[in-house]
């Protein structure tokens, strides 16, 4: 061998410590990058894991809410309704022998009007009655103004001289249930409404005095008793047939001894 072959190679105790440093060293770095690769793989997976989770939670809760939201409200029907389509129009179906169903009278809607000529001299009138016509109906009432000025009443045009309300429908059904079976036996003296009242088309239009007859008047809250008109629109084409139409739903007409002596009295 060469001197300089010689020179290069290590000694025997230099091989066997690089040796020993070397298999030392080598586990140490391996056990360490293990560690530090599983660690964070660990932490990704819970973090996943809770992401995952949060985002199903987030996403269910709305889908409950929106479900519970979109739940259509149960409609109440009227038992007057009721009463009406399956016990009053077959009978009256029999009674005026019409032709087919569809010309049995049928009531359209319900006009009630309070008239305050007092607001020219007491504002609050008007706001007051708003509060009795609304408790009452159940529906926001429209304000009428004047359409003319009258100097006289020292009236001008524009200014609020009324109330008015349309009712159809449940709500035309339930009013006029509570007006026949409840308001109207409430007041005083009562023995019946007039069947004179029609307007010769099977219209019918009546008055009340007080508005204290309704039970969702609270008396010790009243300002002042006012009165109010009431008309019953119907489809029926004679004054006998919308008179049928509503003795059947339960209007309280006069009887035929109370008509005979006001007419001995007059």
């Amino acid at each position: 061998m060469n001197a300089e072959n010689i020179k290069n190679k290590p000694a025997v105790g230099e091989v066997k410590e690089t040796a020993k440093s070397g298999a030392k060293k080598a586990p140490k770095s391996e056990s360490k990058a293990v560690v530090k690769t599983e660690k964070p793989a660990a932490k990704a997976d819970s973090k996943k894991a809770t992401k995952d989770e949060t985002k199903v939670k987030t996403k269910a809760e709305p889908k409950v809410e929106a479900a519970e939201e979109k739940k259509p409200a149960k409609r109440v029907v009227s038992r007057l309704k009721i009463k009406f389509e399956k016990e009053i129009v077959p009978a009256l179906h029999k009674e005026m022998n019409y032709k087919s169903v569809m010309q049995v009278p049928r009531v359209l809607k319900i006009v009630v009007n309070i008239g305050l000529g007092e607001t020219i001299t007491n504002s609050q009138a008007q706001e007051m009655a708003m509060k009795d016509l609304t408790a009452i109906v159940g529906q926001q009432p429209v304000v009428t103004k004047a359409k003319k000025s009258i100097a006289a009443f020292k009236l001008r045009q524009g200014m609020p001289i009324g109330l008015a309300v349309t009712l159809r429908s449940d709500r035309m059904y339930d009013f006029l249930d509570k007006l026949v079976n409840v308001a109207l036996p409430r007041s005083r003296d009562f023995q019946g409404v007039s069947a004179k009242s029609f307007d010769g088309r099977g219209n019918y239009t009546m008055g009340i005095k007080e508005q204290i007859i309704f039970p969702e008047i609270d008396y010790s809250k009243v300002d002042k008793v006012r009165g109010m008109e009431i008309s019953i629109v119907t489809s029926a084409r004679t004054d006998e047939e919308g008179r049928i139409l509503l003795k059947m739903l339960g209007m309280p007409f006069e009887t035929s001894n109370k008509v005979e002596e006001d007419k001995k009295r007059g």
